[in-house]
């Protein structure tokens, strides 16, 4: 691991926003080997922890990135430049349904952090991507892209307040299961939050978000939502909360949907080494100006994570969604089930291997339409990363991953080999 920004994000992007993710809609799986992300979590709360049960403490300790000296700086700004390169050999990968190829594909990604003084960050990361049998010797294969990522982050500690602000904007032109070919997707996210806390015991976290999603020659989607949660602490380890959320669906083509969700929250810490985290309840969708009647659906997010050593974490996880589909007059219903093993070897190798299976089932929205697509896809991974001055890192990777559909030409069998390099300050 290079710093705190690479790879994983901090506690203020993973527990602040983590109430987001059973509200706001989904882009569609990908098929390759994924990219790693950027931190982008400001300086100024960086260091704010949670103790034992997940409540915040807003210490007014001075933040250790603070204190420390950048390499990079322009006055006030502080410069974290970083480069990641991605080379894969990918078998089975379609670039229209029912039409799977092998490829070489090659990533290039230079980017910018910039830390905006003490709460503010902004990440720009564009990405060229270089398929061996690209559209230029075949116009029914893959297209040569150049993606772009933009990330603002904002957060203040003000009294018993921690406010965030997040906005982004994605443009991706990788092959995604849904479609079973290469799409043009751009996305653009805004997020508000806050957390306050009454008394030791309890607390509450607030969230307004939207994401508009922007799909070539397919349905495009607004999402308006909030989640909204009270937290009380029962014991040092365990706490628990009642969330209430809702919001509206707006497509280009086909029938806009209403709805609420219903949750309950909790999170405990066994022991110094194993700890559970579960939110879930029901979500009850209406559809607009249609006679379809309403959709009720189990949602949840489970987490289990079990570090028996400092060097070795496993992680287990489950979650159940709701969202939009790039197909007219569809919605998604998904499942997915992970595991995770993390291991430091010999100090400055770092081991990880996981697996997972997930499941599609897409609903009408129409009474006039009749859907009987089900996906069911698994992957396994691995990859074993080295640090190297200081900043840098290498890794070889490996993924194999195979898609089972009701409708025969979404499926696929890949098997992607790899490596990686990445530099950042």
């Amino acid at each position: 691991m290079v710093g705190k920004r690479w790879i994983l994000s901090g506690w203020f992007g993973g527990a602040l926003f983590c109430q987001l993710t059973l509200v706001g809609g989904t882009q569609g799986q990908e098929v390759l080997t994924p990219r790693p992300v950027i931190s982008t979590t400001p300086p100024a709360v960086e260091d704010v922890q949670t103790n034992s049960a997940g409540f915040i403490d807003f210490g007014n300790a001075v933040p250790a990135a603070a204190l420390q000296q950048q390499p990079f700086q322009v006055g006030p700004l502080d410069l974290h430049p970083h480069f990641f390169y991605q080379f894969l050999y990918a078998t089975g990968i379609q670039s229209a349904p029912g039409s799977p190829h092998d490829s070489v594909i090659q990533d290039v990604s230079p980017g910018l952090l910039v830390d905006l003084g003490e709460h503010w960050t902004l990440d720009y990361t564009p990405t060229w991507t270089f398929y061996s049998n690209s559209q230029s010797h075949n116009t029914n294969l893959f297209q040569n892209t150049l993606d772009h990522a933009v990330t603002l982050n904002g957060g203040l500690a003000y009294g018993d307040w921690l406010l965030g602000f997040n906005q982004t904007y994605t443009r991706s032109d990788t092959p995604l299961i849904a479609t079973g070919a290469q799409t043009l997707q751009e996305t653009f996210g805004t997020a508000l939050t806050g957390s306050y806390r009454f008394n030791t015991v309890i607390s509450m976290d607030l969230s307004a978000n939207q994401n508009f999603t922007y799909t070539d020659k397919l349905t495009n989607s607004r999402e308006w939502s909030s989640l909204d949660w009270l937290n009380y602490q029962f014991w040092p380890r365990l706490d628990g909360s009642l969330g209430l959320g809702g919001g509206y669906d707006a497509v280009s083509a086909g029938v806009d949907s209403v709805f609420e969700q219903y949750q309950a929250r909790v999170n405990w810490r066994a022991t110094d080494v194993t700890s559970f985290l579960v939110h879930g309840g029901l979500e009850d969708r209406q559809f607009v100006d249609t006679s379809v009647g309403d959709l009720i659906n189990p949602i949840f997010d489970a987490q289990v994570k079990y570090a028996p050593f400092a060097v070795t974490a496993i992680v287990l996880d489950a979650d159940r969604v709701v969202s939009t589909s790039p197909f007219e007059n569809q919605i998604v219903e998904s499942t997915d089930v992970t595991a995770t093993l993390s291991q430091r070897l010999l100090k400055k190798l770092f081991l990880s291997a996981g697996g997972g299976y997930h499941w599609d089932t897409y609903v009408s929205t129409s009474s006039t339409l009749n859907t009987s697509r089900r996906d069911q896809n698994y992957s396994i991974n691995a990859s074993l990363t080295c640090v190297f001055l200081k900043h840098g890192t290498a890794a070889a990777t490996y993924q194999h991953s195979e898609n089972w559909s009701t409708q025969s030409v979404f499926g696929y069998s890949s098997n992607q080999y790899g490596f990686q390099l990445g530099f950042q300050y």
